[in-house]
C-alpha cells in the first residue's frame, strides 16, 4: 500500500515544442519519475494536457465551422494518440495507465461524482496511474473547466492527495517576467496572498491551452486553501518531481493552510 498520494498536472507547453509537436523525451522523463515514486510507495495520478496539440500534429491545419468544432476535432483525434504514447511509456517501466475524461458536471455532488471516485480509487488501489484530461470533444460551455489547472485542483480535492505538483514551462512564479534580467523566483507564497502584480508580469503561456501563470497560481492557492501543499515548477527539469518529494526547494511552493481537526 502506498504511503503518499500525489497529483501531477502537466501543461501543453511542457510536453510540446514551438513547432507544436509532442516531445517524447519530456513524456519519458515524466513517466520515469512517476515509476521511480511508485517503487517508493508513492502513487501518482496525472492530469495531462496535450490532446489538441497531438491532434494538430496528425491533421495539420483543418477547416472547421468554428473554433469549438476545431478544438473538438483536434482533441478527438489527438487524445487516443496521446494515451498510446503514455501507455507505451508506462509499459516500458512495467506499469499500467488508464484514461479518465471528465467534464465539470462530473464533479457536482451526485451519482456522476460518486462513480468517478469509485473508478479512480479502484485504479489507484490496483497500481494503475489515472491519466486525466478534460473531455474536449463533448464539453459545452457550462460543463467546461476554466482550464486543466482547475481540473487539477478539483482532482486534488476529490482524491484527497498529499501534494499537488503543477508542471509548467516556467521555473515557478517570478516577481517579474521570467525572461527579464533581474527577475527573481519566489520560493514560497501564502494560500490567500494577492500576487496580481507578479501575475501580470508573467505572461499567459500555454499556446494551445487556456491557462497561464495567473490560472496556475489561482488554482494552486485554491488547493492550498484546502490543506494541500501545491508546487508550481518547471516541467522539463530532469528530476523536478523527485526533488520535491525529497524535500528540496524547487519552483514555487504555495503553502497549505492548516485545517482544523475534526472533533
Amino acid at each position: 500500500m502506498y504511503t503518499q498520494r500525489v497529483l501531477i498536472k502537466v501543461g501543453t507547453n511542457v510536453i510540446s515544442n514551438r513547432a507544436n509537436r509532442i516531445m517524447r523525451p519530456v513524456l519519458r522523463n515524466l513517466v520515469r519519475q512517476i515509476a521511480a515514486l511508485y517503487e517508493r510507495d508513492v502513487m501518482c495520478a496525472l492530469v495531462s494536457s496535450g490532446s489538441i496539440i497531438s491532434g494538430m500534429e496528425v491533421l495539420g491545419k483543418i477547416e472547421s465551422a468554428n473554433e469549438t468544432q476545431r478544438r473538438q476535432v483536434y482533441s478527438a483525434t489527438g487524445q487516443p494518440r496521446l494515451m498510446r504514447l503514455y501507455y507505451d511509456l508506462f509499459e516500458e517501466y512495467g506499469m499500467k495507465c488508464a484514461q479518465v475524461l471528465p467534464t465539470k458536471r462530473d464533479f457536482e455532488a451526485g451519482a456522476h461524482r460518486d462513480i468517478m471516485v469509485q473508478c479512480l480509487e479502484g485504479l489507484l488501489d490496483a497500481g494503475v496511474v489515472p491519466v486525466v484530461n478534460e473531455d474536449d470533444a463533448t464539453s459545452v460551455t457550462r460543463s467546461m473547466f476554466h482550464d486543466n489547472d482547475e481540473l487539477a485542483s478539483l482532482m486534488a480535492e476529490l482524491l484527497n492527495v498529499d501534494r499537488l505538483i503543477i508542471l509548467t514551462d516556467a521555473e515557478g512564479l517570478f516577481d517579474g517576467h521570467p525572461r527579464k534580467e533581474g527577475s527573481k523566483l519566489i520560493a514560497e507564497v501564502e494560500a490567500h496572498a494577492d500576487h496580481s502584480d507578479y501575475i501580470e508580469a508573467s505572461g499567459k503561456g500555454e499556446a494551445e491551452g487556456r491557462g497561464g501563470m495567473g490560472s496556475k497560481l489561482r488554482f494552486a492557492q485554491r488547493a492550498a486553501s484546502l490543506g494541500i501543499p501545491t508546487h508550481i515548477v518547471g516541467g522539463k527539469a530532469d528530476n523536478a518531481i523527485l526533488d520535491i518529494i525529497d524535500g528540496k526547494s524547487v519552483g514555487t511552493l504555495v503553502k497549505a493552510v492548516t485545517l482544523p481537526q475534526n472533533a
